[in-house]
């Protein structure tokens, strides 16, 4: 069964700061599909991100979210940067950092409804129990979950990644992965990384790009295209189950 394209990028030309960042991008974004998007630094990941958003507008070509332009989508999709600037002493508790993500910037009278998103947002990314303590006391991992529940309150189609876990250790990173895994359900899921291993696991589809796209489609047929992405030599070896065999090593 086909699945229904949640995001159209037809032959979009962006520039960013005067310099040309995507160059002829024609990329679907289907629906209940975990998407990963590779490349080098500055090679535009971001700025995709930023063009599903709205935040920055193409020159040339057209994009569409949810049926509609970016702006008009924003509210469908859930966002979490790359960097998030959080004061770990301010005195807020988990439950209250995910609802003032509710508000969208307006101060509003709390309503039955928010206090449910909010539980159900929490419950998604398994920190109901902790609802009540101070949101700086949180590991890590949990502070990324916390910023993965701001995004999902909203009730979000479409949840945009920016790096979540490049402060995370191995088993943090392998504990998010089987949380999107499980999102995808509800959802698609667009993950910037550098994490080669987790796009070789966890994700559906790979967009490989460098400007302009040179792979997307199938993950196993994207690995092969990293050399050309990068630009440079790549070797993968997963032990368990090699995609590409190499001489005998330690």
């Amino acid at each position: 069964m086909n699945k229904k394209e949640i995001v159209t990028l037809e032959h979009i030309w962006v520039w960013r700061d005067g310099v040309l960042a995507l160059e002829d991008i024609t990329l679907p974004i289907k629906e209940n599909v975990l998407l990963g998007v590779i490349g080098p630094n500055g090679g535009g990941k971001t700025t995709l991100l930023y063009t599903i958003l709205g935040l920055l507008k193409p020159r040339r070509g057209k994009v569409s979210v949810c049926g509609t332009s970016p702006k008009e989508a924003r509210k469908l999709i859930g966002y979490v940067p790359q960097r998030q600037f959080f004061d770990l002493d301010f005195p807020i508790t988990v439950f209250g950092a995910v609802l003032v993500a509710r508000y969208n910037g307006f101060m509003k009278a709390c309503s039955k409804k928010d206090r449910e998103a909010v539980g159900v947002a929490l419950k998604a990314v398994d920190l109901f129990d902790l609802k009540n303590v101070q949101a700086g006391k949180l590991s890590g991992g949990q502070l990324q979950r916390l910023f993965i529940a701001r995004a999902l309150v909203r009730e979000p189609r479409l949840l945009l990644l920016d790096e979540p876990t490049a402060n995370l250790d191995s088993q943090m990173q392998k504990s998010f992965y089987e949380l999107l895994s499980r999102l995808k359900k509800k959802m698609s899921i667009v993950l910037v990384t550098h994490d080669i291993s987790a796009i070789s696991v966890y994700v559906d589809e790979i967009a490989c790009l460098n400007r302009k796209l040179c792979y997307h489609g199938d993950k196993k047929m994207g690995i092969k295209k990293l050399a050309e992405t990068y630009q440079f030599p790549v070797d993968l070896i997963l032990h368990e189950t090699p995609y590409r065999v190499l001489e005998k090593h330690e």
